[in-house]
């Protein structure tokens, strides 16, 4: 099943301006139902700001209204908003100058936010480095005592269509993966030989998945009035 994005802060909107029930809120965020009584009661989310999914274009007020309305109904994804044709761009993403500094920023509210999200998919929401990501997560970054996690999207670094399809193409591999440990582990529990997977084992995988993530390793070429950082980060 398809989730928003930002489950948590999600369900706390639909606590905070809703009358869907619990069972209602849950089920749409992929949550347990006595998480969603806590949200109501103040015992936890207590900092998490809600996010409107109706401004995210993830649900409609009159899909809230038919649920509402019905205990026994449930929540349904609103269908993603055309948009026109994009050129795909041959080279890196280019950040503006007045951005970069921001970059370590972005990445840390990704790595918290979106622990699923891969180091190539990070790179190319961003427009950084391996070796800068690498070092905001292991705090070894020279601006470290400085970060703020902050919202790439906010930021003007990537669009939200953009995030949401990192983030559904991440946690479909990752489902993926989950799926064939647990068959492997199966099979292994049978006393079967357990032979490597065959190509054809793969054969589900999206190729638009096996396209991000080598595109993803694209990373951004330093400008040539830039220096460049012992991590990798560019600075003026």
């Amino acid at each position: 099943m398809v989730l928003p994005l930002m489950p948590k802060a999600t369900a706390v909107w639909l606590v905070e301006n809703t009358g869907l029930t619990f069972d209602q809120i849950a089920d749409f965020c992929g949550m347990h139902m006595l998480e969603v009584q806590a949200i109501a009661d103040g015992e936890v989310a207590t900092g998490i700001v809600g996010l409107d999914p109706i401004v995210n274009a993830q649900l409609t007020r009159e899909e809230i209204d038919r649920v509402a309305a019905d205990p026994k109904a449930r929540l349904k994804m609103a269908p993603p908003p055309e948009s026109l044709p994009k050129s795909k761009s041959k080279g890196p993403r280019y950040t503006p100058v007045s951005k970069r500094q921001e970059r370590p920023d972005a990445i840390a509210w990704l790595l918290r936010q979106y622990p699923e999200l891969t180091d190539a998919q990070i790179c190319k929401l961003v427009g950084t480095t391996k070796a800068t990501l690498n070092a905001v997560r292991s705090k070894t970054h020279w601006k470290a005592a400085a970060i703020k996690p902050r919202d790439p999207v906010d930021l003007g670094m990537c669009s939200l269509e953009e995030l949401h399809g990192a983030v559904q193409r991440a946690r479909r591999i990752k489902a993926r993966a989950e799926k064939r440990k647990a068959s492997a582990e199966r099979k292994a529990a049978l006393g079967e030989t357990g032979a490597a997977e065959t190509p054809a084992d793969d054969a589900d995988l999206d190729a638009d998945d096996l396209d991000d993530d080598a595109e993803g390793l694209e990373t951004e070429t330093p400008d040539s009035d830039t220096t460049t950082d012992p991590v990798g980060e560019t600075t003026n």
